[in-house]
């Protein structure tokens, strides 16, 4: 295969997108990319950001995005302008779309035709932060690239290996048979988690290990044998752990509560639960952890602390799942960057066998613990993007 691979990855706030060479047999160790660009700060009141950079970290844009280019389609659009004035007529061989919920039918990366792309639009209404800008991104990749091959890589097809045991919900059999059932997310993240941890600690990697996915969109993962047992999100990107703007984990009745008893209607009832809750909610100030920890509000510092108690309380339901738990690993926007928060919930989990090194986890290096430590924590750098591109390439190379 010649040319070159593009990979789209839209998240609830933020577009990635990345630059591979397509040569190589797609099954070595994760690629690098030629470059990376990333739009992020994307929604209401936030401030929204290109930032482009090469394979070495050097900048290559940087550049506020204003009016309709701080949307999801307007940065989608900004990003690929730039990579068309900076390509110079380079081919692409094949766009990688991250997509977050394949559902019952899809447990693997697949190549995009219409049919794919109506079955994939049937699932919006499981991921509305996220289903919708992932399929914007493969109608923009395919009138930008025409005729070039577009795979989607799906975000739950790393769980689809559970036990069934974690992957039903108590409801009748005839629901579960129908799609109502736990999928769990994050897993090209999680993926590239498992790669990485492979090649720093090949044997604890083969281990028991609790993958902490942190951002604006977050969860945990228990993973033994680099395989997924059980995760936080379920149904949908809602459930589990407080994140941004989503709620988390809530008792069902409450829906019933808000619209039987205060009237509202069920697209209420999703605006308020994925767009409105969650830091947002608690703080009435930024779904951004960044902000919060600036801010001198109490209700902000509530939010922080309802936050990294949700993640504490998870840890020991997984390490439950996982009959113990040898490693955790931290990583997403906020799990990579917040040294303060890393320490606060790592000390709160001292009961696992956790011993923090405080002055490791303030230094950036990548294990955060005493090397007397019992359980040993780390943080690396996910690379959602990689995955997405070794996926792409197996898919072509199979295609002949």
């Amino acid at each position: 295969m010649t040319g070159s691979l593009l990979t789209l990855n839209a998240g609830s706030s933020s577009i990635k997108v990345a630059l591979f060479d397509a040569a190589g047999d797609g099954d070595a160790a994760l690629p690098a990319a030629r470059w990376s660009g990333q739009a992020d700060g994307l929604g209401a009141g936030l401030k929204a950001r290109l930032r482009v950079r090469d394979a070495d970290g050097q900048a290559l844009h940087d550049a506020p995005l204003e009016g309709a280019q701080a949307s999801h389609q307007g940065a989608l659009a900004a990003l690929l302008d730039w990579h068309a004035k900076q390509s110079g007529g380079g081919r692409i061989a094949a766009v990688g779309h991250r997509i977050v919920h394949g559902g019952a039918d899809f447990v693997a990366p697949v190549r995009i035709d219409a049919g794919v792309l109506d079955a994939l639009a049937k699932l919006e209404p499981l991921a509305p932060l996220h289903q919708p800008h992932n399929l914007a991104g493969v109608r923009a990749a395919m009138a930008a690239f025409d005729g070039v091959p577009q795979v989607a890589c799906f975000d739950t097809a790393f769980h689809a290996v559970q036990p069934e045991v974690n992957r039903r919900f108590a409801l009748p059999r005839e629901l579960h048979d129908a799609g109502v059932r736990r999928y769990g997310f994050h897993g090209l993240s999680y993926e590239s988690i498992v790669a990485q941890f492979a090649r720093i600690a090949p044997e604890l990697a083969q281990r028991r290990v609790i993958v902490a996915h942190l951002g604006n969109g977050a969860s945990m993962c228990a993973i033994a044998q680099g395989r997924s047992v059980v995760t936080t999100m379920t149904f949908s990107p809602l459930d589990g752990l407080t994140m941004g703007t989503r709620c988390g984990q809530l008792d069902a009745a409450v829906v019933l509560y808000l619209m039987r008893s205060r009237g509202m209607s069920a697209d209420e009832v999703e605006a308020l639960l994925f767009r409105q809750s969650g830091l947002l909610g608690i703080s009435g100030v930024s779904s951004d952890m960044r902000v919060l920890e600036a801010s001198a509000e109490p209700a902000a510092a509530e939010a922080i602390g309802h936050f990294a108690e949700q993640v504490v309380r998870h840890m020991g339901s997984l390490a439950a799942a996982l009959r113990g738990v040898d490693a955790i690993i931290f990583t997403g926007g906020i799990g990579e960057n917040g040294a303060a928060l890393r320490e606060r919930i790592l000390e709160d989990c001292e009961w696992l066998g956790v011993n923090v090194d405080a002055a490791a986890n303030r230094s950036g290096a990548a294990r955060l613990t005493t090397a007397e430590s019992p359980v040993s924590a780390w943080v690396l750098r996910t690379d959602e993007e990689a995955v997405i591109a070794r996926h792409t390439a197996r898919v072509l190379r199979a295609a002949g």
